[in-house]
């Protein structure tokens, strides 16, 4: 079982701004928060449904 990473904002985030998300890559999950509340609640999403959320944003279809 693969470990959980540690939590990462995009590199397109301003470093100065708490204004977006946060994600890690937890054993065969990615895990999504908000970086302004990171004790509030955290989505997780499968490999698979990640995936496709990223390939549905870079088409532009979001």
């Amino acid at each position: 079982m693969r470990r959980a990473t540690s939590w990462f904002k995009s590199g397109y985030s301003s470093g100065a701004s708490n204004n977006c998300v946060e994600t890690r890559i937890a054993h065969k999950n990615v895990d999504v928060r908000d970086s302004a509340h990171p004790q509030g609640t955290t989505l997780t999403f499968d490999s698979t449904a990640w995936r496709a959320f990223l390939g549905s944003v870079r088409n532009n279809e979001l």
